[in-house]
């Protein structure tokens, strides 16, 4: 608060203290002027968030534990505690999260992790060694996070999606994926965009896929997040953003621009376990009529 807006404050009490003597005087009952002054100043960068932005619409409170800074962004990641308590409900309270993980049972891409608040985002791989569990967190076609269940093969690795490619010092090339890893000495054929496969024991690449027209593609932003679909056109905008058409399997074509899109597989094929949907969005209609099935089919028995 600046000089000026205290003087005018101190104007404005010293005014309502003549008034108010001036009112007393008047009166035979005694009174008590009772002036309380409260100056909030900034603390800083607030640390709450709502449970609608972690992507946990289901909860019931409206605040959520917010994710720490790490590899995901704050809006593509929820904490590790929602999982263990909300999703999976191996835990009743924040206190129990936390004697889980102090107890070293949770690994998230192959690393235990301790913290309650660790940021766990699309394609982590989370696993529970004392319960032979793995999980992959991916997006439903509500573009809600979704934990589908692999095997033991398919929880040794992950795809990360390359944001950019450099030479560092001494001209080292390296890359830099979406979840924050920095690897050095890649193939020479991978670019921008590209999808590597990433051994989560060896920590190395081994194989890749190549941002091209026919392979599978799973979006990861905007309205169509968690759709999966067939890469049918780019369409290149010379100082904006480049456009997608994709094509899902029942036929259905839907855009999106260039970094929304994140190539999991060579052809039709995909090299992860998808969700139930199985990245086929509905139409309001189709799922009304799915949920009246479901009514029928729960009355009759």
């Amino acid at each position: 608060m600046t000089q000026r807006n205290l003087e005018n404050l101190e104007d404005q009490i010293d005014g309502l203290r003549g008034k108010f003597n001036k009112d007393s005087s008047m009166s035979n009952t005694p009174h008590r002027p009772t002036v309380i002054l409260a100056f909030n100043n900034a603390r800083g960068k607030k640390k709450h968030l709502k449970r609608l932005a972690e992507g946990s619409k289901a909860l019931d409170a409206c605040q959520a534990p917010k994710a720490r800074a790490g590899p995901h962004r704050l809006r593509e990641c929820i904490p590790l505690i929602l999982i263990l308590r909300n999703k999976l409900r191996y835990a009743l309270a924040y206190r129990e999260v936390i004697s889980i993980l102090m107890m070293r049972h949770v690994l998230v891409d192959s690393k235990v992790r301790t913290d309650q608040k660790y940021p766990t985002g699309f394609m982590d791989v989370v696993s529970i060694p004392k319960t032979n569990e793995n999980f992959r967190l991916l997006y439903d076609t509500k573009g809600r996070f979704r934990l589908r269940t692999i095997g033991e093969h398919e929880a040794r690795f992950k795809l990360c999606k390359v944001r950019s490619v450099q030479l560092g010092k001494r001209g080292i090339p390296y890359l830099n994926t979406y979840d924050g890893r920095t690897i050095r000495y890649p193939d020479p054929l991978i670019k921008a965009n590209d999808t590597i496969k990433f051994d989560l024991e060896s920590y190395k690449i081994t194989d890749f896929i190549k941002f091209e027209v026919g392979n599978v593609v799973m979006v990861t932003g905007g309205r169509n997040r968690g759709r999966v679909g067939i890469l049918k056109k780019r369409e290149r905008h010379m100082g904006t953003y480049d456009t997608i058409y994709v094509q899902d399997a029942v036929g259905n074509e839907f855009a999106t621009r260039l970094e929304n899109v994140f190539i999991i597989g060579k052809g039709p094929k995909p090299w992860v376990s998808l969700p139930k949907d199985r990245g086929i969005k509905l139409s309001i209609i189709e799922e009304a009529r799915l949920r009246r099935q479901k009514e029928m089919a729960a009355a009759r028995a």
